[in-house]
């Protein structure tokens, strides 16, 4: 069960709307779905909110160390309440994921992410839970520092905003410690199409009218 849920970013207004704090924009998300507000607590270096779900005592947290550094602030906390590895969930912008998607793994390499990187090596580990938020790749390698650090198109935006909503439905599942039922509802980026009618059912539709909804 997730008892740390983790946005990662970079503080200051100059990037609150980047791709590369998608990570806030998805805690943000939660506090709000929580009715709690994160506030500064020097003693985690970040902004921090405690509340119950689930019924358990559940922890947020947006590090305000900039995103290199964003482990430390996830130690301090996750060392002082002794909340194990696995018990964290890690909010992220992912490039390899596109705008509007969003996945749910645990563990394996940080892929170049400093963000992850540094939480890796203050954990001592990378046994915890990651959400990986689409945000698009340049398509060059070279303009990914550049990509990360500005705002995405307007459609981007929505379509990353709506794949948090989508996430926001797998928090139950998590706090619950279902972690095959969190995946499916994060990982379905879409409702399913509706099968074609049967021969029969179009022949006898063919004279109506549409529904124009």
């Amino acid at each position: 069960m997730i008892k740390l849920f983790v946005g990662l970013g970079n503080p200051g207004p100059e990037y609150e709307a980047t791709r590369h704090n998608a990570g806030f924009w998805w805690t943000e998300a939660l506090a709000r779905e929580l009715k709690v507000i994160p506030v500064l607590d020097k003693s985690y270096h970040g902004r921090v909110a405690r509340t119950t779900a689930g019924g358990q005592t559940i922890w947020l947290l947006e590090p305000l160390t900039f995103m290199n550094v964003s482990g430390k602030s996830v130690a301090a906390l996750a060392r002082f309440f002794k909340i194990a590895p696995e018990e964290i969930l890690v909010a992220h912008d992912e490039l390899d994921i596109v705008p509007g998607q969003a996945k749910l793994k645990f563990g394996g390499s940080h892929a170049g992410h400093n963000g992850l990187r540094d939480i890796h090596a203050q954990l001592g580990t990378g046994d915890y839970w990651r959400l990986r938020i689409g945000v698009g790749h340049p398509g060059v390698k070279a303009e990914v520092i550049n990509w990360v650090l500005k705002k995405p198109s307007q459609e981007h935006r929505l379509a990353i905003e709506d794949s948090i909503a989508r996430s926001l439905k797998a928090v139950p599942a998590l706090l619950a410690g279902e972690m095959e039922k969190a995946t499916m509802l994060i990982h379905t980026s879409a409702p399913p199409r509706p099968k074609p009618p049967r021969e029969v059912e179009a022949k006898d539709s063919e004279n109506k009218q549409p529904n124009p909804r």
